[in-house]
Order: structure tokens, then C-alpha cells, then sequence
């Protein structure tokens, strides 16, 4: 065994705390993962669906979509007539408001 003094490698002795601790952490994590990773189990199979299941299930789901659709269309439709009575009446007021400054200024000129 050689004593060499200019040795690359620390002795054991040399290794300060945190580097023990980061050791034994790294050590730690790979137990950990390997334990994890053998431990996996296969998954087991779906039951199968049969057809009429799948059927019926997709024409509920349809049928969903549908009456959301349609609920929607009604609140589109609402607005819309909600917001062309909005727009008539301020139609109706810009009427009134041009016929009344055509009057004043008939009255203004000379």
C-alpha cells in the first residue's frame, strides 16, 4: 500500500458532512426509484364493452350535446333580439334628435 501524499483520491476521512449527506441521499433515491420500478404490476385488462352498451351510451352523449346545442341557439336567438330592440330604439332616438337640430338650425338661419 502506497502513502503517496499527492494522491488525486481523498481518503475517507477527508469527505466533509454535506457530501456523506448528499451520498446517502443519492443512494437513498436510487433504492427508492429501483424499488419503485420492480414493484410495478401489469394492469389489468378493461372489461370489455359490448356493443349495445357502447351504442346507447353514445346516443345519451348526443343527445346531451344536442340539447346543449339547442340551449345555446335559444340564448344566441334571445340576444339577438334583445339586441336589435336596442338598436331600434336608438335608431328611434337619433331620429328624434336629427328632426329636432334640422329645426333648430331652420330656425337659426337667416
Amino acid at each position: 500500500m502506497s502513502t503517496n501524499l499527492n494522491s488525486q483520491i481523498p481518503s475517507l476521512r477527508a469527505i466533509s458532512g454535506e457530501a456523506w449527506a448528499a451520498i446517502a441521499g443519492a443512494v437513498g433515491s436510487m433504492f427508492l426509484l429501483a424499488r419503485k420500478v420492480l414493484s410495478l404490476k401489469p394492469a389489468g385488462k378493461p372489461e370489455p364493452v359490448s356493443r349495445a352498451d357502447f351504442y346507447a351510451e353514445m346516443l345519451a352523449t348526443r343527445e346531451r350535446i344536442n340539447a346543449t346545442h339547442l340551449a345555446l341557439l335559444e340564448k344566441l336567438d334571445a340576444n339577438h333580439r334583445e339586441l336589435l330592440a336596442a338598436l331600434e330604439r336608438l335608431a328611434t332616438r337619433i331620429n328624434a334628435l336629427e328632426s329636432g337640430l334640422a329645426r333648430v338650425d331652420e330656425r337659426t338661419r337667416w
